[in-house]
């Protein structure tokens, strides 16, 4: 099919998927988490293919691997979408005006939603299983290192749909190529919006270059402040958790800052990071409180570009400050709008943090590494948003619907 095909397909696709029942499209869903498990080892087989492309040292390579429990995990995550209530239909204002006319405003579907994104598989089925229950088709464009990949993916989720009697054309996976993707950020008329997932070249190249309506995931440049009041254990675990638990993603920990008064206990809080070896580009007073007490070779002096850098690796900067309030210049300078977090015992600080922080997501003892549609209650995420206009944060079912007027009379007419 050429790319005109394509997009005219999921165009006219939109009408029956947005006419199905809730009950038909969790039906679908449950059937494509068991079928997923199912052919389990051709997805692990075309994964094999693509992670044989990439150096096992490389810490992107675990944005593009699948393994048996992540399999599971997708699997749970879209029963967990099946699971919640149809964003469709929402009454979202009610009221009756002097003259009698009512007027509603209702969620409905987008109606096709494109997404480009990188090497990550599993967002292949996030973006489907989020799109279908909230009534939508999806064109996506993939990374050409996850490509076999996402072809395996997206042949089963058509295969699936094909089997519940439901058009395969509800989603629509384009070649990986870069002509594919100036064609879909071409799609007027056909795309209703367009979300990239992915670093920051790849955002700022769609917001840039697309003609169809953005809405546009940011890169996480992330903060935590180790407040004069931070407790030492929760902070310690905090910052390990949010640094090394998966540091190939957009909420991982890039930069650490931290109160002058508690340099001391700096060389504790680092020791989980020391054993994850991870690199450490300390400013001059957190360089000197390091110093013989953590690794020298993972040591190294913080230069102009350690700050507002995403490492997406196991490096991580540390900044040195005397006051939350130079805390918070930091971030404001630095931060990118993603998520930031605060380590603190002291109210005060921390309502002062979160009101302060401009973030979608602001953290009071807690890692960012929490910022996730799953685990904000939302099933999965087709990505997270960093704009204020519109969704913000974490984006599920709701973020990914629109609304239209519904205006009901009885024969009133506009004097």
């Amino acid at each position: 099919m050429t790319f005109s095909e394509i997009f005219k397909a999921a165009k006219a696709a939109r009408s029956e998927v947005a006419r199905l029942s809730d009950e038909k499209r969790n039906s679908v869903l449950l059937d494509l988490a068991d079928a997923l498990l199912e052919e389990s080892r051709t997805i692990l087989d075309a994964n094999a293919q693509d992670c044989a492309g990439i150096g096992e040292d490389n810490p992107l390579r675990d944005r593009l691997l699948l393994t048996p429990s992540r399999l599971e995990g997708i699997a749970s995550d879209m029963r967990n979408v099946a699971s919640l209530p149809s964003p469709l239909g929402r009454v979202l204002s009610d009221r009756t005006m002097p003259n009698g006319l009512n007027i509603q405003r209702r969620s409905v579907p987008f109606g096709v939603i494109g997404v480009i994104y990188e090497a990550r598989p599993n967002v292949t089925f996030d973006v489907f299983s989020l799109c279908f229950k909230s009534g939508s088709c999806c064109v996506l464009k993939g990374g050409k290192d996850a490509d076999n990949s996402n072809r395996t993916i997206a042949a089963l989720i058509r295969k699936v749909l094909e089997q519940n009697g439901v058009t395969p054309d509800a989603i629509s996976l384009l070649p990986s190529s870069h002509e594919a993707a100036a064609q879909l950020l071409s799609a007027v008329g056909y795309v209703d919006v367009l979300i990239p997932r992915g670093g920051r070249r790849l955002i700022d190249f769609v917001r840039e270059n697309s003609k169809v309506p953005c809405i546009e995931t940011g890169a996480g440049v992330v903060n935590t402040y180790f407040d004069e009041h931070a407790d030492l254990k929760k902070g310690t675990d905090i910052v390990v958790n949010a640094k090394t638990r998966r540091v190939s993603v957009c909420n991982a920990l890039d930069c650490l800052i931290i109160h002058s008064s508690r340099l001391s206990d700096l060389p504790h809080v680092c020791e989980g990071l020391a054993v994850k070896n991870v690199i450490v580009h300390a400013d001059e007073r957190s360089y000197s409180a390091l110093c013989g007490k953590y690794p020298s070779g993972l040591l190294v002096p913080a230069d102009s570009e350690s700050f507002g850098k995403e490492f997406l690796a196991f490096e991580i900067a540390i900044r040195t400050v005397d006051s939350l309030e130079e805390a918070l210049d930091h971030i404001a300078e630095h931060g990118s709008g993603h998520s930031e977090s605060i380590v603190t015992e002291d109210p005060a600080a921390a309502e002062t943090f979160q009101r302060e922080v401009d973030a979608a997501c602001v953290y009071v003892n807690a890692p960012t590494s929490f910022t996730d549609g799953a685990q904000f209650g939302l099933g999965a995420e087709i990505g997270i948003s960093t704009q204020k206009l519109g969704a913000r944060g974490p984006m599920g079912l709701e973020e990914i619907t629109t609304y239209k007027w519904f205006v009901t009379g009885s024969g009133q007419t506009r004097p």
